[in-house]
């Protein structure tokens, strides 16, 4: 498909816009055209994405001798859409949507953005209204894999890695070569925590303590995992209410527990526990007050929604107490950004003494040793903080982000032998 044209970076924050089109042609052109519809594989029939030429011509509205097909294409290519079919008589007029129907939704796959809209669309199809949250979705990934990983020699070691797959090196991860954004990312990430750490290779001495060292200061860095956490579900819940604006107006965003309600219930709650441990008696009984307002405008919302009476009374309670316990949970679940840095920063204090213990008698052995858990490290700790970054990207924000399912963009590409049949 070809690219759409540069955008800025407010367009830039949603999926490709969209154009309803009618393929008008003369009948006896129709062939030709529907040949080089297919080649630019960019236009989304009624039929099915696979569909048989035959099929296709069929499914035509035929008027005195013209042909028309309606679908749907990225706004960006309808010039080059309309130069395809111009020469065999064949033009592509823009027309208005049907009502009630939403456009199919994709995601740029040019240019950096490109490469990082698997970590998104992996998840599930971004509705048409909603915000494509690619750009911050990656930002909260890498600054979540950083946290788990601070090392600044693993960095390095990722950013040389991140390099090599820009480059197509080796040769047999050229298939993997659109990920080295995320590779430099996580290794910029890991280099950033691992000076605020002090961690180079492990408790090595070459660079400061800038912040905290993760084994003395556990506490300090569970706190500042929950916060990070609670600062990452804010950001959320923000993009929540614009999605469920676009998706449903102002009812949807004020009653929706990932809209305005949900937001409100968390920052009442945020600040209720602020008060408390500040011992500051009004800020607590404020933040109390905002969660019972949250609380109420969630309630109704599900009351809405369940139709009313006793049994939706009772539903709407149930769905209140799982929304409450569900924030409690989210927050906390952000504490493993604290767990997995300790646990990194553990295997590596053990690599570095097993290794400077055996480098006065045994010099070969200790640089092998160094190696060896070193290589495990990036190996296995690399692994898991990876996928426990994206499971708190996936389950902890996306499910306040996304409330429903997009439809794809499936573009009309015939089977070759179809092709070639026409």
């Amino acid at each position: 498909m070809p690219s759409p044209d540069r955008v800025g970076w407010r367009e830039a924050l949603r999926p490709v816009r969209m154009e309803r089109v009618a393929i008008v042609v003369p009948v006896e052109s129709l062939d030709e055209v529907l040949a080089r519809v297919a080649d630019a594989g960019a236009v989304e029939l009624s039929t099915p994405p696979d569909a048989s030429p035959r099929v296709v011509a069929g499914a035509a509205v035929v008027r005195e001798g013209v042909a028309a097909l309606a679908g749907w294409t990225p706004a960006g290519v309808v010039g080059d859409l309309s130069a395809r079919v111009a020469p065999a008589g064949g033009a592509v007029v823009p027309i208005a949507r049907p009502r009630g129907v939403e456009a199919p939704s994709v995601l740029r796959t040019e240019g950096l953005s490109g490469s990082l809209s698997p970590l998104v669309s992996t998840y599930g199809t971004v509705p048409y209204s909603d915000i494509d949250p690619t750009p911050l979705a990656a930002g909260a990934y890498v600054l979540m894999f950083g946290m788990m990983f601070g090392d600044a020699g693993h960095g390095l070691l990722l950013l040389c890695a991140a390099a090599g797959l820009s480059l197509g090196r080796p040769r047999r991860l050229a298939r993997f070569r659109r990920a080295w954004p995320f590779a430099a990312g996580a290794g910029l990430a890991s280099v950033l925590f691992g000076l605020l750490y002090g961690e180079f290779f492990g408790p090595t001495g070459v660079v400061p303590v800038l912040w905290l060292a993760p084994l003395s200061h556990p506490l300090q860095l569970l706190l500042a995992a929950v916060s990070v956490g609670a600062l990452l579900l804010g950001v959320a819940y923000l993009l929540g209410i614009v999605n469920r604006w676009r998706e449903g107006g102002a009812p949807a965003a004020l009653y929706s527990s990932a809209g305005i309600a949900g937001a409100t219930v968390f920052l009442g709650f945020g600040l209720a526990f602020a008060g408390w441990y500040l011992r500051l008696d009004g800020l607590a009984v404020a933040g109390g007050l905002l969660a019972a307002a949250g609380l109420a405008l969630a309630f109704t919302g599900f009351l809405a929604e369940a139709g009313g009476g006793l049994d939706g009374t009772a539903q709407a309670a149930v769905h209140l107490f799982d929304v409450v316990v569900r924030l409690g949970a989210n927050v906390a679940s952000f504490a493993r950004l604290a767990a997995f840095g300790l646990t990194h920063a553990a295997i590596s204090s053990i690599v570095w003494s097993a290794a400077a213990a055996l480098w006065p008698a045994h010099r070969a052995g200790a640089a092998a040793v160094f190696v060896a858990g070193t290589l495990l490290a990036l190996a296995i700790e690399g692994l898991v903080v990876a996928i426990q970054a994206l499971r708190l990207e996936y389950y902890e924000l996306f499910s306040r982000l996304f409330q429903a399912e997009g439809r794809p963009f499936r573009p009309w590409r015939p089977a070759r032998t179809s092709r070639e049949a026409m």
